[in-house]
This record gives structure tokens, C-alpha cells and sequence, in this order.
């Protein structure tokens, strides 16, 4: 650049968004930045160039909105989570700043086409699923909304793992997503603290003669931040992503060097890096637990160590971090936060007990996500004691305080401070996470109406008796930015023409679609739309599988994490009697379907796995038989995740939402499904209940028990044998399954299954199975009316904005975290 340019000039040519700045800025980047020049630059070394291009305009944005935060004092919520699963950046970036066409027009100018550059990007794989989607969803909308927040979370070195198929099983193979650095981050060694681990606690009298404890021994890790700012859409607001990454305190011991020990000198920094290399593992193994713990740590630790210096560095007293900062907590994994905040006021801070703990439980928030006793986190007593000896002190101490309140309160009821105890004491004894994450928070939420019902009636009852005012419902929501402006471009153009460019921002406005649904005109356009992704996702499953399918067959997918409550299995078992009514009926003629499943299984999840190599041979045998191959296609899409779905989610027909009813909390995948004019089959599940009141019940395939059904059914002795004796067409299925004609004979391969359904049937698939067939054959004769298909789908998407990620933020905002909105001017 030349050194005489005026200030101005320096200013546009970092932050300008016309074509010819982008392209200025997209090749001087590529050749001071990424070290290329043009002859000799890969399509990543451009993909590379255009998000450091756009990272310099959020950049701008976001020092303007920190500036201004801190000029104004703002109330801020931090989001604690484990998992983010953002999705790649460069489409969503140039979609918040609405320089999407600006910046693909500089990408020509280069000969390259925006699409290869933001399909050569990396997806961030920090979480497992749904929980991590969520949260990247939230701060998308605290943005957009124009709330003063910092989303909290993990740098994992190597994400959740990619999942290949090798003959219809399951591989992981180790996600390196940095192996090309990650250029919409910033490492800001500055921001760094150490956190203790091991070692004990000694007592001691302070100046004034008040007795406390200080923790000694033990290792230090030092956990630094890497910064990545999240614009808000159509505004200039841009929040922060901050994600902690381990490092050894002293990465290389030269006295261990010196005397000969070559591998000993670099042991701690190995030992402390491993804490956030990989996104928190299967924790069977006591190996295991102990890394899972040490990451809960490492996140609240860092992150409430942040949150204080940034609390004391603006002058504030103490005892009003509350009144500055709530912290809300995304699920069970990092309630160590309530242990932590105490230790840090009680020992680094010498606050006394009672205020100390005042403040605490003023300043979390807690977020429940399951219903499922295994994902509420407990750890066996000897692990927190070896790991972190000072938090168990004050775990116990609250746990004592507690307690004499229950007995005060209930002064004759044993077993209800038995069962209230953050100490599990009916076996090995264990620490509560759950436990302790509602004592030390002052709300308590579920993530759909149906769920919030349950967990006051069963998990959380008896908190719920004590403190009722603590409990309330967030129904989930998901972002329309990513999940239909980023994802389905077509619909989005409609939407835009018909409810105006504002619906993005404000979903309700697409209930300005709903007049549009009864004007047949429409029709053929919408239909189209819907063809075009499609046949798009037929091309990219080719490619992916081999497999052929037809794009004007219905498209019945079933996509999410791989878990027997989910009842994938339940789905292939309509396929067996399917392909088994057509061998045997060959007059039968069901509307030509394409069944697409995708979906990755926890590496020790043995029964998830085998699920997996189900759908692929049950394809193998339907796919290659030329009685039914035009009829019916099984696939199964390998590594499902943000950008896989982007693809799935927009050409889906049918959605599939046919969990057990009370066993899915919320789910999301059915509201990205809906937004993008899919119908539901589902059950009376998580935010099912809620998505069909909205979309109408004539606009929803419903099917199966209730969650009250499904309770009074095992309370009675829910027998499944006699569900597979008396139902012929379920009997055939199975006894195709067992006998092998979809294993080449093996009668074994799949016996762990099928014993399992005969004899526990723990989620009670052949229960729902006759239910679930007769609405399938609803589903086909409702689809061969086409008019009648558009018209429901239309109204699926005009009948979806309140399940908006913006919606419940905002209930976020008004009931718990009681922020006001910020706006920034550039």
C-alpha cells in the first residue's frame, strides 16, 4: 500500500465492502497474508485470502461493539458450553455483513467462484450434535439482537471425529479440522490463566483471623484464548466466540533435557496440551472421566478467571458481578462453574461464605437438555477428590448448607434430603452434577413444554417442590440465517419476494406466506424449488455413495445422531415390511421413495454401530433387487454435519421425528426440517407437540404412544414378545432380519439386536411399529396428491417462525437474563 495514503483510504481499504475494495483486499491478502501469489495459489490459499478479507470487516465491527459494551457498562450473559458447532464461516460471514454478491463478483474478477471457496473450508467440529448446533444458533441470534454476550467453549485441537463407511460399518477417523489453520480466529496469549490440578488443601488463619484454605500441589495448566467474533445479521453488532486451548505452564524442561531425558522435557507440555486436543471422549474408561472432567475445568475455570479480570478492570466492586455478568449454563458439563465461582471468591478474593455464596447463585443459570438418567453427569467421589480436592471441600460445605435447609423445611423426611444430596450415597458414592447445578442457580429451564413437564414430574421433582419459582420453559429454536437463507437460496428469494427481505430478522413475518399456500399458481414454483435440492443432493450422494436415487421419488430422511431412544431402527423395520409387501404383493404399488439416512454413533456405542451397518445392508439387499429398486433406494450419507445437513435439510421431503415420547428433550433437526417445507412423522415428543400445534395437526403425520401411554404401558409390563407373536407383518420383518437376509446368512450379526427387541425393547419399537406403518401408508397416499403436499408443506414453513432461535433468545433475555439491547453505530 502506498505510505502517503490519508487515513480515510486505510480505513476503506481494510473495511470497504464494494466490489472493487473486496478485491483489492482478497489479492493484496493473498499475497501478505497467505504468502501466494496468483500463478501459484491453490483454491485453499483464496479461500484463505477472501476470509481474512472478511475477517478484517468483522474485525472493525467487533472492536466498535466491545468499545462501545464497555463504554456503557452493559449487562452481559455468558454462555457456557462445551460444544459449539458454528458451521463453516465464510458463507454466514458474508451473509451477516450482506456482502454476498459483492464478494462473489471480486471472486470472478480473481477466476475463481465463491461456492469452491466456501465448499473448501474446514468445518469446525466442536460438538457432538445438537447441543453444540444449538449454542452456535443462540449467539447468532444474541447478535442479531443487538445483546452484549461471549459464548465460552473449548479449542479443540481435533474435533468430533469424521465418520467413514467400511462395508457398512463405522469408522472414526481423527478430525485434524486445524490442519490448515483457522483463519477466523485470533490467539491472544495475554489472555491466559492457569488452573490447578491434584494436590491438597491447607487451612490458615488471614490478617483478620478468619480461617481459609489455600490449594497447593498439584499441576498447572495454562489455558489461553483464541478469540473468534460472531456478527450479528443486517446490524453492526458483532459478539465474541472464545474458546480456551491448554498449554503447559513450562513447555519444556531443560533440566530434564540436560541430564539425558530428551523425552522427559517435553513430557508436561504433552500431559497439558492433551486436555483439549480431543472433543470430550466416550467417559467409560476412568481415563476417560478424569479427561472429561479436566475439560469441564479447563472451560469454567478460564472462563469465570476472564469474566472477573474483566469485571474488576472496569473498576466494579466485587459483590456486583452479578449485577454485570449472568452465566448461563449449557447442560450438566460445565456445572463445576457453581464449585469454581465459590473458590475463586472464598480463596483468591477472601470473600466470606454467605456473600460468597449470594453472589453465586445470583449469577448462574441453568439449562437442562435430557431426560435420560446416564447423560446426567456424575463423578465417582475418588476422581473429584484426586483431581480437584478444594472443590470437593466446597461442594461438601454446600451440600451441608443445603441439606439443614431441606430438614428445616421438611424436618421428618429422610429420604427426601437422601434424594436432593449433590452426593449420590445408595452406592459408590458419586458428586451430582445436576445436583449442584440447581442448588447454585437461580433458574432452571427446560427446552420444550413436554420436556419442562417431565423433568419437574420425574427428574428434577423433587427441586421443583422446593423451589418451583426457579423452573421455567425455552422452547429451542434454531437460526433461520444458516438453516434457510445459507441452505435453500431458492426458497429464500420466494420468502423474500412474498413476507419481505425482513422475515430473516423476524421470522413471524413468514406467516405472510400462509395466503400464498391456498393460491395453486404458487404451486409449480415451490415445487421446483424443492426439485432443484433435490437433485442437488442426488448428485452430492452419488458422489458420496455410489448409490443412483431418484429426485422426483419422495425424499424420507432421517438424519441425527445415532441412538437406539432416536429409533433409526424403527424406521429400517417399515423398510423390511415394505420391501416385504411388495415381494409378496408385486401388484402393490407404494409411491417410489428414497430413504436417506445419515448420522454418527459414539465410538463405544456398540448398539449405535450396529444400527449403522443395518441401514447399509438392508440397502445393499433393496437396492440391488430389481423388484423393488425403482420403488424403494435405502443410503445412508457418511459424516453427517453442518455442512452435510445444509445440503439434506432443503431437499427433504419427509422428516423423520419418531422418538420414543419423553425421551428427546427438544430436538432441532424437526424445526430445520419444517422451516425448509418438509412434513413430520413423528411422535408426541420434545418440541414435536409443540411444532404440530403450531403447523396444525392436519399438516403433521402423527403416530405412536404418548409419554403418559408409554409409562402406564411399563407400569402394566410391557411385554414385546407379544407384540412381535401377534402382528404378522412385524413377525415377518423380524424373522427376515434374524434369518438373514440381510446379513448373507449370518444368523448372528444382527441376534444382539433382535434379542433386544424381543425380550426388552427398552424404547418400545414394537409397540409403536403398527402405528407407525399405518401412518406411513397415510404419508403415500398423501403424497400423491400433489397440490394438496404443497399446500401442507407451504403452511409448514409459514406456521414455523416461532421456533426462530431469535424467539427464544429473546425469552431468554426477559426472563432470566434481563439484558437491554445495545445498538452500535459505525
Amino acid at each position: 500500500m502506498d505510505e502517503t495514503a490519508s487515513p480515510t483510504e486505510h480505513e476503506h481499504t481494510r473495511t470497504g465492502l464494494s466490489v472493487d475494495a473486496l478485491h483489492r483486499a482478497l489479492l493484496d491478502n493473498l499475497f501478505y497474508v497467505v504468502g501466494r501469489f496468483p500463478a501459484v495459489a491453490t483454491q485453499q490459499d483464496y479461500y484463505r485470502a477472501l476470509a481474512f478479507t472478511v475477517r478484517d470487516r468483522l474485525l472493525h465491527r467487533w472492536l466498535r461493539t466491545v468499545q462501545t459494551y464497555k463504554a456503557e457498562r452493559s449487562r452481559t450473559v455468558c454462555y457456557l458450553s462445551a460444544e459449539y458447532l458454528p458451521g463453516p464461516q465464510l458463507g454466514h460471514n458474508l451473509l451477516a455483513l450482506g456482502i454476498s454478491d459483492n464478494a462473489g463478483e471480486a471472486v470472478r474478477r480473481a477466476g475463481l467462484e465463491l461456492e469452491d471457496l466456501i465448499e473448501a473450508e474446514a468445518e469446525p467440529g466442536l460438538g457432538n450434535g445438537g447441543l453444540g448446533r444449538l449454542a452456535a444458533c443462540y449467539l447468532d441470534s444474541l447478535a442479531t439482537l443487538q445483546l452484549p454476550a461471549i459464548g465460552y467453549g473449548l479449542r479443540y485441537e481435533y474435533g468430533i471425529f469424521r465418520q467413514r463407511i467400511d462395508e457398512g460399518w463405522q469408522v472414526e477417523v481423527a478430525d485434524s479440522w486445524l490442519r490448515d489453520g483457522n483463519p477466523w480466529e485470533l490467539r491472544r496469549p495475554h489472555i491466559a490463566f492457569e488452573i490447578r490440578l491434584g494436590g491438597h488443601t491447607e487451612r490458615y488463619l488471614d490478617a483478620h483471623g478468619h480461617s481459609r484454605v489455600r490449594w497447593v500441589g498439584g499441576e498447572l495448566i495454562r489455558g489461553v484464548a483464541y478469540d473468534t467474533p460472531i456478527p450479528g445479521y443486517g446490524v453492526y453488532n458483532s459478539n465474541l466466540l472464545r474458546l480456551w486451548a491448554a498449554e503447559a505452564t513450562e513447555s519444556f524442561d531443560f533440566g530434564s533435557f540436560n541430564a539425558g531425558d530428551y523425552q522427559g522435557a517435553m513430557r508436561r507440555k504433552i500431559r497439558s496440551e492433551t486436555v483439549s486436543r480431543v472433543l470430550y471422549p466416550n467417559d467409560e474408561p476412568e481415563t476417560g472421566k478424569r479427561l472429561r472432567l479436566l475439560q469441564g475445568y479447563l472451560l469454567v475455570s478460564c472462563s469465570l478467571q476472564d469474566m472477573l479480570r474483566i469485571h474488576l478492570g472496569s473498576g466494579d466492586s466485587l459483590d456486583r458481578f452479578h449485577q454485570r455478568f449472568v452465566v448461563q449454563l449449557n447442560d450438566t458439563h460445565p456445572a463445576i462453574a457453581v464449585a469454581e465461582l465459590m473458590r475463586l471468591l472464598l480463596d483468591e478474593h477472601g470473600m466470606r461464605w454467605d456473600p460468597a455464596w449470594e453472589l453465586t447463585r445470583r449469577t448462574f443459570a441453568y439449562t437442562n437438555h435430557t431426560l435420560l438418567p446416564e447423560a446426567l453427569e456424575k463423578w465417582p467421589l475418588p476422581l473429584f477428590e484426586e483431581t480437584l480436592p478444594r472443590h470437593l471441600e466446597i461442594i461438601f460445605d454446600i451440600n451441608q448448607c443445603f441439606l439443614d435447609e431441606v430438614r428445616i423445611r421438611f424436618p421428618h423426611d429422610d429420604a427426601l434430603a437422601t434424594r436432593l444430596s449433590l452426593i449420590d450415597e445408595t452406592g459408590p458414592r458419586y458428586v451430582r452434577m445436576a445436583h449442584l447445578a440447581c442448588v447454585g442457580s437461580f433458574s432452571i429451564n427446560g427446552v420444550a413444554r413436554l420436556h419442562t413437564g417431565l423433568l419437574t414430574d420425574t427428574v428434577l421433582r423433587d427441586f421443583h417442590a422446593l423451589w418451583p419459582e426457579r423452573f421455567n420453559n425455552k422452547t429451542n429454536g434454531v437460526s433461520p440465517r444458516r438453516f434457510s437463507n445459507l441452505s435453500n437460496p431458492g426458497l429464500c428469494a420466494l420468502l423474500s419476494r412474498v413476507a419481505g427481505p425482513g422475515w430473516a430478522a423476524d421470522a413471524e413475518r413468514l406467516r405472510l406466506l400462509e395466503p400464498y399456500a391456498h393460491q395453486p399458481e404458487i404451486y409449480p414454483e415451490w415445487r421446483r424449488i424443492k426439485l432443484e435440492r433435490k437433485r442437488a443432493l442426488a448428485r452430492y450422494i452419488a458422489a458420496q455413495t455410489g448409490v443412483a436415487v431418484d429426485p422426483e421419488s419422495m425424499f424420507d430422511v432421517q438424519v441425527k445422531r445415532i441412538h437406539e431412544y432416536k429409533r433409526q431402527h424403527l424406521n429400517v423395520l417399515h423398510i423390511i415390511a415394505l420391501y416385504s409387501r411388495i415381494k409378496m404383493d408385486p401388484a402393490l404399488d407404494p409411491v417410489p421413495r428414497t430413504f436417506v439416512f445419515g448420522g454418527k454413533a459414539a465410538p463405544g456405542y456398540a448398539m449405535a454401530k450396529l444400527i449403522i451397518k443395518l441401514i447399509h445392508s438392508v440397502g445393499e439387499v433393496v437396492n440391488r433387487d430389481p423388484a423393488v429398486r425403482d420403488r424403494l433406494r435405502v443410503v445412508f450419507v457418511p459424516d453427517f454435519n453442518v455442512k452435510v445437513a445444509q445440503r439434506i435439510y432443503p431437499a427433504a421431503d419427509l422428516s423423520e421425528q419418531i422418538s420414543l415420547a419423553g425421551k428427546e428433550a427438544s430436538g432441532t433437526g424437526n424445526m430445520k426440517f419444517a422451516l425448509n417445507g418438509a412434513l413430520t412423522i413423528g411422535t408426541l415428543d420434545g418440541a414435536n407437540v409443540e411444532i404440530r400445534e403450531e403447523v396444525g395437526p392436519e399438516n403433521f403425520f402423527l403416530f405412536g404412544l404418548t409419554s403418559a401411554e408409554v409409562d402406564a404401558l411399563k407400569r402394566s409390563g410391557y411385554c414385546p414378545y407379544g407384540c412381535y407373536r401377534e402382528n404378522p407383518l412385524l413377525r415377518e420383518a423380524i424373522d427376515l432380519l434374524a434369518e438373514g437376509l440381510f446379513s448373507h446368512g449370518d444368523r448372528d450379526l444382527f441376534r444382539p439386536l433382535v434379542d433386544h427387541l424381543l425380550h426388552r425393547d427398552d424404547y418400545m419399537l414394537l409397540a409403536d411399529f403398527q402405528s407407525y406403518v399405518d401412518c406411513q401408508d397415510r404419508v403415500d397416499r398423501a403424497f400423491r396428491d400433489a397440490d394438496s403436499w404443497t399446500r401442507m408443506s407451504m403452511l409448514n414453513v409459514a406456521r414455523m417462525g416461532r421456533f426462530s432461535s431469535d424467539r427464544v433468545v429473546q425469552e431468554y433475555c426477559r426472563d432470566i437474563w434481563r439484558l437491554e439491547p445495545v445498538t452500535i453505530r459505525p
